[in-house]
Order: C-alpha cells, then sequence, then structure tokens
C-alpha cells in the first residue's frame, strides 16, 4: 500500500517472517533509516536532526511495528496503552496525531488518543473511559495532571502494559521547563520499555535527561557534519531598514513579493496581540490578505487558529516562537522575522517552517540599521548564508503609515494600551537578547522604533531615564486622557474615573472608584512608624519580663517540693527502723520531733 504524506513516499510493504508482520521502506530520510531499525531491535534511542528531517515518521513507523509485534501475541485491549508520545506544546502534540491518523487508516485494531491543554480535563477522561486509547499523544503538563488527580480514571494502571515512550523536541520540552512534571511521568511508567529521545540540539539538560531516562541508549546524530543547518531548497534574505521605517519596509515587501502563506514572527504575545488588531487596517486590500495570529496565552483559540491556517489558500499568521518548532505547513512560502531572535537556534527553527519535503521556501530577516553586524553573527554561528534585499522606502510613506496608525489609536483607546503594551514587552525582550554584546538596548533608536509602533506618547520605563529621545515625533497639544474606549461601558466607567481625578488630583484605582484615601504628609508616616514601633518593643520587654518571673516561681516551686521530698523520705527510713526496734521509741520521737 502506499500512503503519500508531505511529498514523501512510503511503501509499506507487509511481510511475515517469523509470525511477525514487518514494514519495508525503500525511501527513507537519514535520522529514519539510523533510528527505525534500532527502535525495532529492542534499544534506547537518542536522535539529534535537524528540523525538517523527518522525525516524527522516525518514532511513528518503528512505534505501530513494536504494537503490531505484541498484538501478534495478545490483542491490545481497549484501555490498554502501549506508548506515549510527548510533545512540548498542542500544536505539535496535534500534528503528531495527524500523521499518525493518516498511517492508522492502515493499521487495525490500534487506537489514539490526545490529550492536550487547552481541552477541558473531565472531556478528555471521558473520552478514555468511553474509547479507550492504544497511543497517547499528549503534553507533559495535561499527562502529569491526569495521573497525579486520577480525575476517576486508573491511567497509572493502563501504562502498566506501555512498550515505547517518545519524547519529542527534547530540548524544547526542558527549554519550557518540563522537567519536573517529565520525572513525575517517569515514575509512573514501567521501566521495562524502550525509549526514544528526538531532539534537534544535544544540550546539557537533554543529556542528564538521556542519562535517566534511558538505558545504554543508541545515539544517531545527522546533523553535525551538515555544511548548513538549514535546508538546500531554502532561500535566506535580509533587508536593512531605516530606524523608523521597518513597518513600511515590510508592507513594501508584502506587496512586491505577493506571498501566499507566510509567517511572521514578533518576539512577544503583546506584540502578536497588537498588530494583529492593525495589520487589516494598513494591509493593502488588493492583496486579498487574510491576517491570522496565534501566540502562548491563547487558551482555547489556539488548535481553531492552526487549522484554519492550514487550509487557507492564502493568509499571514502573526505567531511567537510558539510556532518555531515541530510545526509541518508545507504550503508555508515565506518566513519573516520581524528582528533578530533571542537565541541563534530559533533563528533556525523558524526559518525552518517553509522548505520542507523538497520544496522551495524562502525567508526574510528584518534588521535595524544599527543590528547589521548580526548578518555575519548568524552566519558564523549557525552556518546560515543571507543575501541582502534592495530596500528603497520613502520617508513620505513612512510618516502616512505612522499617521494611520495613530489616528486608529485615538479612536479606540483600547486598541492604544495594546500599543504601549507591546512597545514595552519588545523592548524589555531586546535587552534580555542572547546577542547583547551585538544588540544592545543602549544602541537601540528608541524613540524611533516607538513611531514605527504608532505610540501616541513615550511611556515611562526604567529603559527610557536618562535617554534624550530627539527622534520621537511628538503630537503637539495632545491630551491623552481625551482619547476614548470604543467599547461604551468600559468608558463610562474611564469618565467616572476622570471626573474624580480632575477634582482631587489623585486617579481611583480599579478597586475604589469613588473613593481614595487622603494621603498624609512623609513626617507623620515616620512619626507613626517610629510609635507603632516603640509600642511593639515596649510590649516585647513586657512579655519577656512575664516570661522570666514565671521561670522564678516555678525554680522555686520545684527546689521546695525536692526539700520536701527528701524529708518524707528521711521519715519513712525512721519508721521502718522504729518498726525493726533498731532505734528506741524515745530516739524515734526525737528525731521526728515530738519530743
Amino acid at each position: 500500500m502506499l500512503i503519500k504524506w508531505n511529498q514523501l513516499d512510503v511503501i509499506l510493504h507487509e511481510e511475515v517472517k517469523n509470525g511477525i508482520k514487518c514494514l519495508q521502506f525503500p525511501t527513507m530520510t537519514p535520522v529514519q533509516a539510523y533510528t527505525i531499525p534500532q527502535l525495532l531491535k529492542k534499544k534506547d534511542v537518542a536522535a539529534e536532526a535537524v528540523t525538517g528531517s523527518g522525525k516524527t515518521l522516525a518514532f511513528l513507523i518503528p512505534t505501530l511495528q513494536i504494537m503490531k509485534q505484541r498484538e501478534s501475541e495478545e490483542k491490545w485491549g481497549k484501555h490498554q496503552v502501549g506508548a506515549v508520545v510527548l510533545s512540548p506544546t498542542r500544536e505539535l502534540a496535534l500534528q503528531t496525531k495527524y500523521v499518525l491518523d493518516t498511517l492508522l487508516i492502515h493499521v487495525k485494531n490500534i487506537s489514539q488518543i490526545l490529550f492536550v491543554g487547552g481541552n477541558s480535563v473531565e472531556e478528555d477522561v471521558n473520552n478514555f473511559k468511553t474509547q479507550g486509547g492504544n497511543i497517547l499523544i499528549c503534553t507533559p503538563g495535561r499527562l502529569e495532571d491526569l495521573l497525579v488527580r486520577k480525575y476517576d480514571l486508573n491511567l497509572a494502571k493502563s501504562l502498566k502494559s506501555l512498550e515505547i515512550l517518545i519524547l519529542d523536541e527534547a530540548d524544547r520540552l526542558l527549554d519550557l521547563g518540563f522537567q519536573k512534571s517529565i520525572n513525575t511521568i517517569l515514575s509512573y511508567l514501567p521501566r521495562q520499555r524502550r525509549t526514544g529521545l528526538f531532539s534537534a540540539t544535544q544540550t546539557k539538560e537533554v543529556e542528564d535527561l538521556i542519562r535517566a531516562g534511558l538505558r545504554n541508549p543508541v545515539l544517531v546524530s545527522v546533523s553535525a557534519k551538515a555544511k548548513q543547518s538549514t535546508p538546500d531548497q531554502l532561500n535566506n534574505y535580509y533587508l536593512i531598514t531605516k530606524d523608523n521605517g521597518k513597518l513600511a519596509s515590510l508592507i513594501d515587501f508584502l506587496e512586491k513579493k505577493n506571498i501566499q502563506k507566510g509567517l511572521l514572527f514578533l518576539p512577544t504575545c503583546a506584540c502578536v496581540d497588537y498588530w494583529s488588531h492593525i495589520f487589516p487596517y494598513i494591509i493593502p486590500k488588493h492583496l486579498n490578505l487574510p491576517i491570522l495570529a496565534i501566540h502562548g496565552k491563547m487558551k482555547h483559540k489556539r488548535q481553531a487558529i492552526l487549522g484554519k491556517f492550514r487550509i487557507a489558500e492564502k493568509a499571514l499568521l502573526l505567531c511567537t516562537d510558539i510556532m518555531a518548532r515541530g510545526i509541518d505547513i508545507p504550503e508555508v512560502d515565506w518566513v519573516i522575522q520581524w528582528d533578530p531572535p533571542t537565541s541563534s537556534s530559533a533563528f533556525v527553527h523558524r526559518v525552518g517552517r517553509t522548505a520542507r519535503q523538497g520544496k522551495q521556501g524562502s525567508a526574510l530577516l528584518l534588521l535595524l540599521e544599527n543590528e547589521e553586524t548580526y548578518v555575519s553573527f548568524i552566519e558564523q554561528n549557525q552556518r546560515v548564508k543571507l543575501q541582502i534585499v534592495e530596500n528603497v522606502v520613502l520617508d513620505e510613506k513612512i510618516e502616512h503609515l505612522r499617521e494611520k496608525i495613530r489616528n486608529i489609536l485615538k479612536k479606540d483607546r483600547a486598541i492604544m494600551e495594546k500599543s504601549t503594551k507591546a512597545f514595552v514587552s519588545y523592548i524589555q525582550a531586546y535587552s534580555k537578547h542572547e546577542c547583547s554584546y551585538l544588540l544592545q538596548v543602549k544602541e537601540l533608536p528608541i524613540g524611533a522604533v516607538a513611531a514605527t509602533y504608532g505610540l501616541l506618547q513615550l511611556p515611562k520605563m526604567p529603559e527610557l531615564k536618562k535617554r534624550i529621545i530627539t527622534d520621537f515625533p511628538e503630537i503637539p497639544n495632545f491630551n491623552i486622557n481625551c482619547v476614548p474606549y470604543k467599547d461604551t461601558a468600559r468608558e463610562k466607567i474611564r469618565l467616572k474615573k476622570l471626573e474624580q481625578y480632575n477634582n482631587t488630583g489623585v486617579w481611583p484605582s480599579n478597586k475604589q472608584v469613588f473613593y481614595k484615601k487622603p494621603t498624609e504628609p512623609w513626617s507623620l508616616t515616620k512619626q507613626k512608624k517610629v510609635e507603632k514601633k516603640n509600642k511593639r518593643l515596649k510590649r516585647k520587654e513586657k512579655k519577656q519580663k512575664l516570661t522570666n518571673n514565671r521561670n522564678i516561681v516555678k525554680k522555686k516551686r520545684k527546689r521546695m517540693s525536692d526539700e520536701d521530698l527528701e524529708e518524707l523520705k528521711r521519715d519513712v527510713e525512721l519508721l521502718k527502723k522504729h518498726k525493726k526496734k533498731k532505734i528506741s521509741d524515745e530516739e524515734y520521737n526525737k528525731e521526728i520531733g515530738l519530743v
């Protein structure tokens, strides 16, 4: 039978050898050719391979073969789990599920179930109870939750039949802080199992996980001797923009290239949120380019948005690095990066979302004038060569675009607040850049960048202290309090607060709209603190004095009791001697004090 998956023709030829059905693959990528035989030989495998190298099939094919081999001895029960695939994000888990769905069409009596965040826990529990699942595809957080809290579900019992555990994108799993969750999950799994660990890079944390979770693993690396870190079919470009013209250059580029399906990577969730509101207004209508947005802080919308982007014939998806790893959408023809990613490895993962499975693809990096040195850095660090793209954008277009955005912000305070939040998050992310010696905040033209974001005024933030900002075009006679909310309910509340502020000079908090505790002089506040401290010390001294007095009384009582006890013992001994006639009546009376 022939299965076509992203132009990779895999012939699943079932052949009976010693009673076991074998699968043969005449066409395999290097990671598949080296990994599949080792897993089928019951070896633990730690595989390192570049993005887009076919790692998903490298672990799904042997997983199915191992489970079919077990089925020849005993059929899988409805709630018996034979394989677990751990993925760092729900998007990657969902993609793995789609690939497995394609393979399971030709494999009978084996089912799968998806456990990821964003779905209802109760729904996951009910699905497993009613439908079961022999292969779990899940994120670490959700699987740990189901194992620890149980939710009327004995999942640990179902895992006793586990044959193989797969850790997909293991380096990303650890980057996202799932080390504790993985350790908890491993404690519930049987030791007699096979484990496959797949990652794009080998970090110290991954090596520690290999030592802790794998037994004498076979190490497979198919990227160490590569001449470059990106596919041969990928064309990498960069574009130098004016300090205040990055957005104008991007719009001009979109018009020239007529992008069909593209990813635009932005530095933070706030940036994605803000630009997703602005782009529909500034993208030329003749491009007919729908705008979608996805980022990590979205809870229930991510799967729907990703699904919508997959089936779209033409679209631009604004995203964070949540889309940088493992996501396979073959139709993506362009990957655009708003600025240099915070880590050099993220650059390779981002551009790896295009030029997949032998297709052509292109990637563009937007750089400011002071960031051009990043080109040589990425060339040496990641072996990626970038070609320059000519950029000619007139100042009139830059100014027109800026004013267009400012007019949008003036009509809706909610979007204006999003613009400030996005700008602040961008500056903070920039200050934490891995290449801080090349990309320094102090060299960043902050005023020009703020103008690119269309800010109506500069926010108060530490990075702007002691900075002389001359490249930000101020709006003359502008009062920011005049910008209304488009939402009438929010605007009504804001106007009440504004009235209170105008009357008292104090802006009311969200909890107390109409009352604010009056302030008092600093000297009076200090005096009250001193008085409070002195009272506290006096109470402490009084308490200590009472404690000391009680101890003295206790010691006296204890001493008197000891004397009484000794006297009683002496009287008893005298009485015994008198009964035994060792002493006379006169002597006895004299000793006890009767005479």
